[in-house]
């Protein structure tokens, strides 16, 4: 199928193999996938209409919130979040089939920040003194290993980075925990919502908010506005508003549709306290295969 016959474009932070791209691929099966290198360069994409949605990771079970994508969605784009994949992360140990033979004597261990933390303990017991290197991706770790097969070097990412750059898995599952999943936001510029066929079924609203300054207690209004009005929050965080110690803005998590009468009422009073609040949008969580 030629590129100009599939009906949409989605950006993902690639390369090809990365687990952005099995997320994205497992909700976008039969539409153009477009690797960029870094996660603001996928928000970017969309912004400015070279792609119809980005697929990006937001948060880990284990290592919390991706702040680069919350920060970037509150400072500097103006996108809706119109689906979420769950997906889990299996993280393996892999090598350049040349080095097979020496791989316990691995010179440097390439891989995402996020998956080298959750690897912490077994780099930590079996390569405590081996140097550890960021990459964009695990994927473009991976595919750094496969390009330098004079180096006794090794790579951590998923079973299809090892297959798609003819990498030798010489240790699987070394995640320190086994349940690990991460959480990818579809973003769009228009306030829709994915199909909710293949979905959870279950609506969830995301808003990204700043307290009135100087108010005592404006944090217990703000969780009072939904706790009297029984709506469910899943989660709540604080990130720096990059404007001073002390100043925040708040991500908070609603299991409610904000076309709802009691969320759009908890919108209209936050304001008439005096936050400011940006919706992010309603959505449906789909689970892509384990």
């Amino acid at each position: 199928m030629k590129h100009q016959d599939w009906e949409k474009r989605v950006a993902y932070l690639g390369p090809e193999a990365s687990f952005t791209y099995l997320a994205t691929k497992g909700i976008f099966p039969n539409e153009w996938l477009m690797p960029y290198t870094t996660i603001p360069e996928c928000i970017e994409a969309v912004s400015e209409g070279k792609v119809d949605y980005a697929v990006v990771p937001v948060e880990n079970a284990l290592e919390g919130t991706v702040p680069l994508t919350i920060d970037y969605l509150y400072h500097e784009a103006n996108l809706y979040v119109v689906g979420e994949v769950l997906s889990k992360i299996q993280q393996h140990l892999m090598v350049h089939k040349a080095q097979v033979a020496n791989w316990q004597k691995i010179e440097g261990v390439y891989s995402h920040s996020h998956a080298l933390a959750q690897c912490h303990k077994y780099l930590f017991y079996r390569f405590s003194s081996v140097p550890l290197h960021q990459s964009s991706s695990t994927a473009a770790a991976a595919k750094f290993v496969a390009d330098h097969p004079d180096k006794c070097i090794a790579a951590i990412g998923n079973s299809s980075s090892a297959q798609k750059y003819d990498l030798e898995i010489v240790e699987p599952n070394i995640h320190d925990f086994h349940f690990n999943h991460t959480r990818f936001f579809v973003l769009s510029k228009e306030n829709s919502r994915l199909p909710m066929e293949q979905s959870e079924g279950k609506a969830k609203t995301t808003f990204m908010l700043t307290l009135p300054t100087n108010v005592s207690g404006a944090l217990h209004q703000v969780l009072s506005v939904f706790a009297w009005r029984r709506i469910d929050l899943s989660k709540i965080e604080s990130r720096p508003l990059k404007t001073g110690l002390g100043d925040y803005f708040f991500i908070i998590d609603i299991l409610a549709d904000e076309n709802e009468l009691m969320v759009k009422g908890a919108k209209e009073e936050l304001e008439a306290l005096g936050c400011t609040v940006k919706s992010l949008g309603t959505y449906y969580t789909y689970l892509t295969p384990e």
